[in-house]
C-alpha cells in the first residue's frame, strides 16, 4: 500500500506541475503590472480588470490541483484550496478598486468609477462578474461542509454582490430593459444576478450575526444590502417590492437596536457584579 501511496504521489506532481508553472507565470506578470501601477497610469482601471481576470485563471488551476489531489490520492488538497481563495480575495480586490465597494448609496457617488471603464461594456462586466461568481461558487463547494472558510466565503460573495450592483449602469438601465433593446436578454440576466447576490448577502449576513458571535457589524452589513436592493426596485417603479424591502429592513433595525441595547445592559451589569453569566 505504501509503494502504491509513492507511485500515486509521484504521478500527482507531475500531473500539477504544469499549473504549478502557470500559476508561478501569471503571478510574475501580475508582479509586473502592479509595479506599472505604482505610477501615474492612464489604463489603470483596465489593468486591473486584467488582473482580476488573471486572478481568475490562478483560481482555476488551483481547483484542477485539488480535484486531482481528489482523483489520484484522495483527499482534498487543502492548501490548494486555501490559495483558490486568496485568488478569489485578489480578483474581488482588483474589482473593488475599479467599481468601488459601496453598497446602500446613491448611484452618482460610484457613477464616475464606471465612466472610468467606459470601452469595458456592460456585457462584458456581466461576464466577469458571473465569472467571478462561478469561481467563488465552485471553491465553496470544494471545501468540505463545516470548514473553518465558511463565513470568509460569505464575505466574498457580499463583496462580490456590491460590485455585481455598481457594474449597473443605473442612469440606463430602465431603458434598456425594453425587450426591443440589443442585449436585452443579457441586460436581464445580469439585473436578476446583482438582485440575487445582494438579496443573498442581506440573508447570510443576518444568519452570520445569530450564528456566530452577533458581531453588529454583520448586522449592520445585512440591512445595508438590503437598503440596496430597495434602491433598485424603488429605481425601476417596483412599489410593492420597495415597501416591502423597506418594511423588512425597518424590522431588522429594531431587532438590531434591541439586541444592541440588551448586550449593553448585560455588560452593564456584569461590571457592577450583579449579573450572572447565562
Amino acid at each position: 500500500m505504501a509503494k502504491i501511496n509513492k507511485e500515486a504521489k509521484k504521478k500527482y506532481f507531475e500531473r500539477i506541475a504544469p499549473y504549478r508553472k502557470s500559476i508561478n507565470e501569471l503571478k510574475d506578470k501580475d508582479n509586473r503590472i502592479e509595479g506599472i501601477l505604482k505610477g501615474n497610469d492612464a489604463g489603470e482601471p483596465y489593468k486591473r480588470l486584467a488582473l482580476a481576470d488573471g486572478n481568475l485563471t490562478v483560481v482555476s488551476y488551483f481547483l484542477v490541483m485539488n480535484s486531482l489531489s481528489v482523483s489520484l490520492l484522495g483527499v482534498r488538497n487543502e492548501n490548494a484550496l486555501n490559495d483558490a481563495k486568496k485568488a478569489c480575495s485578489l480578483a474581488i480586490i482588483q474589482l473593488e478598486k475599479v467599481f468601488t465597494d459601496l453598497v446602500d448609496v446613491p448611484f452618482s457617488e460610484y457613477e464616475e468609477a464606471l465612466k472610468a471603464t467606459a470601452s469595458f461594456n456592460e456585457m462584458k462586466r456581466y461576464e466577469l462578474v458571473r465569472k467571478t461568481g462561478l469561481a467563488l461558487s465552485m471553491v465553496t463547494g470544494s471545501f468540505a461542509e463545516n470548514n473553518k472558510w465558511k463565513w470568509a466565503m460569505v464575505d466574498l460573495d457580499a463583496r462580490l454582490a456590491a460590485v455585481a450592483k455598481n457594474c449597473l449602469d443605473l442612469k440606463t438601465l430602465v431603458q434598456g430593459m425594453d425587450p426591443r433593446n440589443e442585449g436585452y436578454r443579457e441586460r436581464i440576466e445580469f439585473f436578476n444576478l446583482s438582485r440575487k447576490l445582494l438579496q443573498d448577502a442581506a440573508d447570510n449576513y443576518r444568519k452570520k450575526y445569530e450564528l456566530t458571535n452577533k458581531h453588529m457589524d454583520d448586522f449592520r452589513k445585512a440591512i445595508s444590502f438590503l437598503g440596496a436592493l430597495q434602491r433598485l426596485s424603488m429605481l425601476l417603479g417596483r412599489q410593492n417590492e420597495a415597501v416591502n424591502l423597506k418594511k423588512k429592513s425597518e424590522i431588522w433595525k429594531k431587532k438590531m437596536e434591541s439586541d444592541q441595547k440588551n448586550s449593553e445592559d448585560a455588560s452593564r451589569l456584569r461590571r457592577l457584579g450583579g449579573g450572572s453569566e447565562s
